[in-house]
């Protein structure tokens, strides 16, 4: 027992490279975490301008000089066409100057940090009077600071995790490990759909649309760790987690929105399971399904590998135990 003791012993790493590991994972999570929120920040973020020329064109040299390359300005005709292009999601907002009050229109079920931003602009639009702040598409009375949402990221992203860590442990790698994923992503989806909609009021709209759209970005995530897991073992759930929690979640931009995050960070969480769930989610919930086109290809994108992952783990399993089979005859001779 001594030997073999001591030899165990020697197997294990040295306690410095476990602590110095432990401080690595450390940091990794304190820079994905806090990395985007510290420098979150408004990155040509999608507004229009309605009014005479001279006017927009006076409000865009204002904007950009209180903050640069903070916005993307498109003008139109109109209040009318300004609050249509909020409400099919090209817009966040919009600066009304043809009229006797400027009005500066916001949408805080599009983001609330965003309708922040413009409500504080707001008060610099015109040096007479400060612009009328009018929300078109505001969040629900339940939850005027879009809190549910924002808090609903992390369980959906564990939801899918602890699908593929779970499936992988208790149930025996083939085509059930993918009916569990299904089953409890539409379980799940339905179970946070009710929370969020019917108790802590977070929602509106559908609910069978809000829980479908949950429901398919826990199936995403949840069949594409558990193909990684079929193809690489314990490191495939390793680098699924990474991806989905340590990069989904903090690009994810559900607390504010893409646009607000570090160039090109916040273009990368939409092409992720939580970006685009979060995106979807809002269409969904607040505008009519208004923008849901490219977050529902995201999404489907993701099942689509993840199916394509597990059926190569299949495969590559079938082989390996027809493999075996054929090897048993010869090693009873």
């Amino acid at each position: 027992m001594s030997t073999q003791a001591h030899a165990a012993d020697r197997r294990r790493p040295p306690l410095i490279a476990v602590v110095t590991l432990l401080t690595a994972i450390l940091t990794v999570l304190l820079i994905a975490f806090a990395w985007p929120a510290a420098r979150s920040g408004p990155r040509d973020l999608p507004l229009v301008v309605a009014g005479p020329p001279a006017a927009v064109q006076q409000v865009e040299a204002g904007l950009e000089q209180a903050m640069p390359g903070g916005f993307e300005l498109t003008a139109v005709p109109d209040r009318e066409a300004a609050v249509q292009r909020i409400k099919d999601r090209d817009a966040y907002g919009a600066i009304v100057l043809n009229q006797a009050q400027p009005e500066v229109l916001t949408a805080s079920a599009a983001g609330p940090a965003v309708a922040q931003i413009l409500n504080q602009l707001a008060g610099h639009i015109s040096p007479q009077s400060p612009a009328k702040v009018t929300d078109v598409v505001p969040l629900p009375e339940d939850d005027p600071r879009g809190a549910g949402l924002a808090a609903g990221a992390l369980p959906l992203v564990l939801g899918g995790l602890l699908a593929a860590g779970v499936l992988t442990q208790l149930v025996r790698p083939g085509a059930k490990r993918v009916v569990g994923a299904l089953g409890f992503a539409v379980a799940g989806g339905l179970a946070l759909a009710a929370v969020l909609q019917y108790w802590l009021g977070s929602f509106e709209g559908s609910y069978l649309g809000n829980a479908g759209v949950i429901a398919l970005s826990i199936a995403a995530i949840s069949l594409t760790v558990l193909g990684l897991e079929w193809l690489m073992g314990t490191a495939g759930i390793a680098l699924g987690g990474a991806v989905m929690m340590l990069l989904g979640n903090p690009l994810s931009g559900m607390t504010s929105a893409p646009e607000m995050l570090p160039s090109g960070w916040g273009a990368l969480g939409q092409l992720l399971p939580p970006g685009a769930a979060g995106t979807a989610l809002r269409s969904v919930s607040y505008f009519d399904g208004a923008g849901i086109g490219r977050p529902l290809a995201v999404l489907g994108g993701w099942l689509l590998l993840g199916v394509v992952i597990c059926g190569i783990g299949a495969l590559r399993g079938r082989g390996r135990t027809e493999s075996v089979r054929q090897e048993a005859p010869v090693m009873a001779a």
